[in-house]
C-alpha cells in the first residue's frame, strides 16, 4: 500500500464569513492511499481555531508513512486504532487518512461504504444549504440564488433577529440557526422565542465550547433544540453533551473520520439524543464520505462543495437537498 499526499487551493462561489472569520479560500488535504489496482481517497481542511495547517498535517502523516504502508491487512477499525495512538494530537489527519482507508478498504470488497455497513439508504435526510454571515441584501442574493428546502444561517452579529426577519420574507424554507458561539445565555434564550416564530428549527452551538453551567440553563429554558457542536469534538464528549444539548453535530476532521463517527452516532442514539453530521468548506472527496453516514442520521449539513466555484473530485451528488450516490464502489470519489 501506497501514501501519496496532495495538497489543493479550494476557492470559493462566495467570500463565507462566520461569527469569528472570513475566507475566500480554503486549504485541503487529499489522502490516497494505492494497493494495487485499488484506491481510496480521504480529506481533511486546514482550520485556524483549532491550529490546523496543511503542513502540519503532511508532515504528522509522512512521519507515519512506513506504518501505514504495512497496515493493508486490518479492518478499518483495527486501523484507525493502530493509528490514533501515533495521530491522536492531529484528529484532521486521522480523518484524511481513515477516510481513504475505509474507502479504499470497501472498494477491494466490491462494495458501496454504506452497503459494507449495511446500512438502509431509503430514508436518508435532506442537507441543508448554508448562507454565511454578510449584509442582509447579499444573504438574501445567495438565498435566492440557491433556492432549497433547509437553510443554514450562520449568526453571531448585532442583528440576528433582523436578519432572519428579512430573509424569511424571501422563501417558506425550512431555517437553522448556527451561532457558532457568538451568544450569550440571555440573548440565547430570548433569540429562541422569536426564532420560533419565523420558522426555525433548532440552534447550532449558540455558546462558547465550554461553558458547561450556561449550556445546562439554555437546554432547560430554550423553546428551540439546541445542537452541540463545538462543544462535542471527540467521543468523550458526547457523554458531557447529554442532559446539556439535545442533540449532537460530529464533524469528521474533529473526531478522526467515520470509523470513529460512527461510534458517536451511536452513542448519541442511545441516549435518545438527535444525531447531526456537519462538514467543513471541502471537496467532494469528504461530503461524499459524509454520505455514507446518511442512515444514522437526523439531520445533516454536506453542502461544502456546493460552496466552491470549482471542485477538485466527482462523487455524490446534491440537488434540492437528496443526495445521490454514484455508482463507484467505496465512498464513490474520483479525483478531476
Amino acid at each position: 500500500m501506497e501514501l501519496i499526499l496532495s495538497s489543493f487551493n479550494l476557492k470559493l462561489k462566495h467570500t463565507f464569513s462566520i461569527s469569528r472569520e472570513s475566507y475566500d479560500v480554503q486549504p485541503t488535504l487529499i489522502v490516497e492511499l494505492k494497493d494495487g489496482d485499488f484506491s481510496g481517497f480521504g480529506e481533511a481542511t486546514s482550520n485556524p481555531y483549532y491550529q490546523i495547517t496543511i503542513p502540519k498535517m503532511i508532515d504528522d502523516l509522512t512521519k507515519l508513512k512506513s506504518l501505514i504502508e504495512a497496515s493493508n491487512h486490518l479492518t478499518p477499525e483495527a486501523f484507525w486504532q493502530q493509528m490514533y495512538p501515533h495521530l491522536k494530537h492531529n484528529m484532521f489527519a486521522l480523518c484524511a487518512l481513515d477516510l481513504a482507508y475505509n474507502d479504499l478498504y470497501a472498494r477491494k470488497q466490491g462494495r458501496k461504504l454504506y452497503e459494507l455497513w449495511g446500512y438502509d439508504i431509503s430514508n436518508n435526510p435532506l442537507t441543508n444549504y448554508t448562507i454565511g454571515i454578510d449584509t442582509v441584501e447579499k444573504m438574501v442574493f445567495k438565498m435566492k440564488e440557491m433556492p432549497w428546502p433547509i437553510y443554514k444561517i450562520k449568526l453571531g452579529t448585532k442583528e440576528d433577529i433582523k436578519i432572519v426577519t428579512e430573509l424569511r420574507k424571501h422563501t417558506d424554507a425550512v431555517f437553522r440557526i448556527d451561532a457558532n458561539c457568538g451568544w450569550t445565555v440571555d440573548e440565547t434564550i430570548a433569540n429562541a422565542k422569536v426564532l420560533k416564530t419565523l420558522g426555525v428549527e433548532f440552534l447550532e452551538q449558540p455558546l462558547k465550547a465550554d461553558d458547561w453551567d450556561a449550556h445546562k440553563l439554555v437546554f432547560q429554558k430554550s423553546v428551540l433544540p439546541v445542537i452541540a457542536d463545538e462543544s462535542c469534538q471527540v467521543e468523550a464528549d458526547v457523554a458531557k453533551c447529554h442532559n446539556h444539548f439535545h442533540g449532537i453535530n460530529v464533524k469528521l476532521v474533529k473526531c478522526g473520520g467515520l470509523t470513529s463517527a460512527k461510534r458517536m452516532l451511536l452513542q448519541a442514539k442511545n441516549l435518545n439524543m438527535k444525531t447531526m453530521v456537519g462538514c467543513m468548506t471541502e471537496s467532494s472527496v469528504g461530503i461524499s464520505a459524509i454520505a455514507h453516514l446518511l442512515p444514522l442520521l437526523d439531520y445533516v449539513d454536506m453542502d461544502g462543495a456546493i460552496l466552491l466555484s470549482e471542485d477538485i473530485a466527482t462523487g455524490v451528488s446534491i440537488k434540492n437537498g437528496v443526495t445521490t450516490y454514484c455508482s463507484l464502489n467505496g465512498t464513490g470519489v474520483s479525483l478531476i
